[in-house]
């Protein structure tokens, strides 16, 4: 069964900065000891409480009937649980009842909770959202009356963007509001794909709907975020009547089955009410789309510890197996009977491969996480702040792409039971497969690195950040350490890989050769994220001193990072060999 790995968590937490901003007293009463006891009792909540729910979630999906939605057996309980811990608070402001903890410790918790069982840790994960978006872009009175209730985790939140016709472009939104005398609107149309859109485990939900109003510009600048309950509150903070949105259906989904993934239903009177669901506005008319992406921003990073999640779980799954399950005889067995698996070189290529690159991800996520943080609340808010807009598409992207691998590693590593159902590998490489999917698809991530995110600064942002990633290297190469001599020269390689790739697009960026640019943004993406992640890894191995860190770290620097002149090329020359190829797709 799993448990997170509390030593591998808390050495990302540090080696990113964590230790740091403690000792310099910028986070309040948060000390080591502190930091130590909230992720051990999450550990062992994750252990005890969510984890054992996964398979029912998987086996047993939320179903809708006639506008409701009852979710995995079980499951209303965990939640309960869950609350009455006091673990949705976390990280909200402690204005509105949280405990104002750094994103940091956040991510961290997400990553645990989404290891536990995904499907379930996804609810808290919009709801955090959620609360975020409503603090900084909503009205005193929207939040006084639904920020305590979201916080305390009593409501949660969904995020309403998609409709039938208009998935990443949101340009061909159709949703529409209507002001209404009091000062409320009301939202009339259909949304798609809504996280726990319904579900029965919270009293109120709380959507974020994105609509135009009749006179809204056309395009995304003509599109404004509502706050529409399930149910009305009234003056007092109790609910009242049923609001006119519904779900109308639950997708049958190839993973994360105990996720009631809904279509929603807004302003068709179903429940005997006058057509058009009350909705308030957040933020002002017509400029919604940047209210939302604040969610959506949190959202992305998120997802990027989902990915970590998944890779740790298959991770922990493939090892308990690799080590019991014996089969052919290792070259150095002794007696005559046959040798766990794990003692084949085969097998512990994969499961290097899967611990390393879980950690990988884990550095990147920890990195924006930690920018985030300093954007908040440090000096040089300016800089810290671009440093999260580069980092975080590196971390969603190469974060759930990795979940994807090492999800589909451990059922490598389980064989044919692997295949079936029996073990639970499968439901890890199932679930893990919507990641690079929500959210802002992995290769939408990549356009926003390219495009917004390598000119921040002139593009003096990048370049710095891979500066420091050289000083990291350097400090390897000093240290001494064993091994390490032999992984500084194949981190510095990548780097030097990955700053001539930087700069090739900075160029075509300037030259404004955006068919070049986009040809090379994937290929660019998974380059940078590779070395900035290997150079995190062996960085902070080397400040451990731990040996099984260190030869990890070694294993990753020699083994996993070899493709970087490969994917430098592919962006550098690449361009025109992918568009003489596009004739091959026309049939």
């Amino acid at each position: 069964m799993y448990r997170p790995n509390v030593a591998d968590i808390r050495h990302g937490l540090m080696a990113a900065g964590l230790d740091d901003a403690i000792a310099a007293g910028r986070l309040g009463d948060l000390d080591a000891d502190v930091l130590d006891a909230i992720l051990d009792e999450a550990a062992r909540f994750t252990a005890d409480r969510i984890a054992p729910l996964r398979m029912a979630g998987d086996k047993h999906p939320a179903r809708a009937r006639d506008g409701e939605v009852t979710t995995s057996p079980g499951w209303a309980g965990l939640y309960a649980d869950w609350v009455a811990g006091g673990w949705n608070a976390v990280a909200a402001p402690e204005a509105h009842g949280g405990q104002g903890l750094p994103t940091l410790v956040a991510v961290a918790l997400t990553e645990m909770w989404n290891a536990g069982s995904m499907s379930f840790g996804l609810c808290p994960m919009l709801t955090m959202g959620a609360i975020e978006a409503l603090d900084k872009h909503g009205s005193d009175d929207l939040k006084s009356t639904y920020l305590p209730k979201l916080v305390s985790g009593e409501w949660t939140g969904t995020m309403n963007l998609t409709e039938p016709q208009a998935g990443s472009d949101l340009n061909a939104l159709r949703a529409r509001a209507e002001r209404a005398a009091d000062g409320s609107y009301r939202i009339f149309g259909q949304k798609i794909y809504i996280t726990y859109g319904e579900h029965d485990m919270a009293e109120n939900i709380c959507h974020l709907v994105l609509a135009r109003l009749p006179d809204a510009p056309a395009g995304t600048r003509g599109i404004s975020l509502f706050l529409v309950p399930k149910f009305l509150v009234n003056a007092d903070g109790s609910l009242g009547a049923r609001n006119d949105v519904y779900c109308h259906a639950v997708e049958h989904k190839l993973g994360i089955h105990g996720s009631p993934t809904c279509t929603m239903i807004y302003g068709d009177g179903k429940w005997g009410n006058a057509p058009g669901a009350v909705g308030w506005l957040i933020g002002e008319e017509n400029r919604g789309l940047a209210c939302m992406f604040t969610m959506m921003n949190n959202a992305r990073l998120m997802v990027g510890a989902q990915g970590v999640a998944v890779a740790d779980a298959a991770y922990q799954h493939a090892l308990a197996y690799a080590v019991e399950r014996r089969q052919g005889r290792a070259p150095d067995a002794v007696g005559d009977g046959m040798s766990p698996i794990i003692e084949h070189a085969d097998i512990q290529r994969e499961l290097l491969t899967m611990k390393a690159l879980t950690a990988s991800a884990r550095a990147l996520c920890h990195a924006t996480a930690h920018a985030l943080d300093m954007a908040h609340g440090g000096d040089n808010a300016g800089h810290w702040s671009e440093r999260a807009g580069l980092l975080t598409p590196l971390a969603k992207a190469y974060a759930t792409d990795v979940g994807c691998e090492v999800a589909s590693r451990g059922v490598q590593v389980h064989g044919g039971m692997g295949f079936v159902e029996e073990t639970g590998a499968a439901v890890l490489l199932r679930d893990a497969r919507i990641a690079p999917i929500y959210e802002g698809t992995n290769g939408i991530q990549a356009i926003d690195l390219v495009q917004r995110k390598l000119p921040l600064s002139g593009g003096a942002q990048v370049r710095g950040f891979l500066d420091e990633l050289e000083a990291k290297v350097d400090a390897v190469r000093a240290s001494n350490q064993p091994g390490m001599a032999e992984a500084a020269m194949h981190l510095a390689r990548a780097l030097a890989d990955t700053r001539a790739a930087t700069e090739y697009l900075l160029a075509r960026l300037a030259a404004k050769d955006a068919a070049v640019v986009l040809a090379g943004a994937t290929p660019f993406l998974r380059l940078m994220a590779e070395t900035a992640g290997a150079v995190m890894v062996t960085h902070g191995a080397v400040r451990s001193g731990e040996a099984a860190r260190l030869s990890v770290a070694r294993f990753l620097a020699v083994h996993l990072i070899g493709d970087t002149p490969g994917l430098r090329d592919a962006v550098v020359t690449g361009a025109d060999s992918l568009a003489d190829a596009r004739s091959a797709l026309v049939a």
